[in-house]
């Protein structure tokens, strides 16, 4: 067999391959759901519902409430560059538009997940 009929079923193959591995998986395969970014995303939204004084003090100077933030984090980036990890505890940055201005939060939480899985709103910064 020459070299240009092994390249065609090997074509071949990473077609009915592909096919078959979206036949299986579907929609999980192309999305990027899995990312660690939108996992944290997904985190944050369903965990946010605490906030340090100085951050409430900081929503109510915008009239915001938390719900706000957790709607806004759905269009917001986390820069994992800009994060700073403690032994205990992660501050992630979080940069969204709020109100039509660009925004940097500080979320803060735990790395242990099983002793408490809530997210804190530390800080609300422009960027």
């Amino acid at each position: 067999m020459d070299l240009k009929r092994r390249l065609q079923l090997y074509l071949v193959g990473l077609v009915i391959g592909g096919g078959m591995a979206y036949f299986i998986y579907g929609d999980r395969i192309t999305n990027g759901a899995w990312l660690p970014e939108a996992k944290l995303k997904q985190r944050l939204r369903s965990t946010l519902i605490k906030a340090t004084p100085e951050a409430e003090r900081q929503l109510a100077e915008r009239s915001l409430q938390l719900g706000d933030i957790r709607a806004a984090l759905e269009n917001a980036e986390v820069d994992f560059s800009a994060s700073r990890r403690t032994p205990d505890t992660i501050y992630y940055a979080v940069d969204t538009k709020l109100q039509g201005s660009d925004v940097r939060l500080t979320v803060v939480g735990l790395r242990d997940f099983d002793r408490d899985s809530t997210a804190t709103l530390w800080a609300i910064q422009p960027h």
